[in-house]
């Protein structure tokens, strides 16, 4: 693959905001994945997972594994990883060097550097507990004005993304993900939240309807038949916790 038609934006489009490009480049310092995958205090089997990312989002790969050996094989990257590395590094002093000229220090700079995405739902919210439950990770969302979100998520994801308690992020979910109707059963349900209606279908049918929580943000759902939703009347919405992505605003 020629320098044209590497697709470093894919690449590298997040890479401020896990460890996928850090296992990269410890992987080419000790051409170990295993060294790798504990210096950067992640499992082996999360340092895999972040160089196959990588590679899909790369088209070609980007490590060659070597096997066997006196010292029992290794690792090296690629020319295609090299350049990655490359890339990254110069992405790293742009991105510093815009934020030093706007000063972006508050929730309008996380939005300036939202991720580009086709889910409708995203909002910046803060990690609270992080508790593991048979081999996944239950993260706790803090939204302004009170809301609180869940979201389930693999283990190897949250070591990637470095989650601790107090972090900033995104929470992001489909339109299609959020059940929105007058009153829902909160016993029956993982994540419910209480808001006002800003917009609905009033198809019989049902369609598409905006939640306003508390804290001001809107939550872009879809309601059922006869949900006979309208402006300013109370309504409440769903969400699988397993529906929840957790995004690094760049």
């Amino acid at each position: 693959m020629n320098k044209r038609t590497l697709p470093l934006d894919e690449v590298l489009g997040f890479q401020a905001g896990d460890k996928r490009i850090d296992i990269l480049r410890r992987v080419g310092q000790a051409g170990s994945i295993s060294e790798a995958a504990r210096a950067a205090g992640v499992s082996y089997k999360a340092a895999w997972q972040a160089l196959e990312t990588l590679a899909n989002l790369a088209g070609t790969a980007l490590v060659e594994k070597a096997v066997g050996g006196s010292g029992g094989g290794g690792a090296t990257l690629t020319p295609a990883g090299e350049r990655v590395l490359e890339a990254a590094d110069e992405m790293a002093r742009a991105r510093q060097h815009i934020l030093a000229r706007f000063a972006l220090g508050d929730a309008s700079g996380r939005a300036a550097f939202a991720l580009r995405t086709s889910m409708r739902n995203q909002f910046p919210c803060t990690v609270g507990s992080i508790a593991s439950r048979a081999g996944q990770v239950r993260v706790q969302l803090l939204l302004a004005g009170g809301s609180v979100l869940h979201s389930r998520i693999t283990r190897e994801s949250a070591q990637l993304l470095d989650l601790q308690r107090g972090m900033e992020v995104l929470a992001l979910c489909k339109a299609t993900a959020v059940q929105v109707a007058g009153h829902i059963d909160a016993s029956t349900q993982e994540n419910v939240l209480a808001g006002e209606i800003v917009r609905a279908s009033r198809a019989a049918s049902g369609g598409e309807a905006t939640l306003r929580l508390p804290g001001g943000v809107q939550l872009v759902g879809f309601s059922g038949p006869h949900a006979a939703l309208r402006a300013g009347s109370p309504a409440m919405a769903a969400i699988d916790e397993a529906s929840i992505v957790i995004g690094m605003p760049h």
